[in-house]
């Protein structure tokens, strides 16, 4: 942890560079079933959905850049193993490869939407708690990304 004259105590970068760390494992793991869908999906929307699960995988690739660039904004260092992404996600992941787009989308909307709804507790605790308003920024930010993105999901379900 390095020592930095922002105005935040060591204990509020802190407090607040965890909620990034879980954000980044979530987020990795998100762009990793992104990914594996974008490879596997099959049926009659094929092309639209392999093109709109890249579009989104490369958007989730650029958010956990910026998730990391954040925590080192903050002083500190961004978890990177798969051991350290798998320990601290709230996410599930999902073994069976049948390739049924229903499922792939059902299971993205409900990552997608506990991710908003830990961005959205977590951009109050942000505030309130670390007196972080940079990195609460962030998370909103971050957090109307991820509903456009379930946007976009739930239309294929309707």
């Amino acid at each position: 942890m390095e020592k930095l004259n922002t105005g935040l105590t060591e204990k509020d970068r802190f407090g607040s560079v965890e909620l990034l760390n879980h954000l980044l494992a979530d987020e990795y793991v998100l762009y990793t079933k992104t990914r594996k869908y974008h490879w596997n999906v099959r049926g009659m929307q094929f092309k639209s959905l392999h093109e709109l699960f890249e579009e989104h995988y490369r958007d989730l690739e650029e958010k956990i850049d910026e998730i990391a660039e954040r925590i080192r904004a903050l002083g500190h260092y961004a978890i990177g193993t798969l051991k350290q992404f798998s320990k601290l996600t709230r996410l599930e992941e999902h073994e069976e490869d049948n390739g049924d787009a229903r499922s792939m989308l059902q299971n993205l909307v409900y990552d997608h939407e506990l991710i908003i709804n830990h961005l959205r507790s977590n951009l109050e605790t942000c505030q309130e708690k670390y007196h972080d308003a940079g990195t609460s920024d962030f998370f909103t930010s971050m957090m109307k990304d991820h509903e456009k993105m379930v946007w976009m999901l739930r239309v294929y379900l309707e």
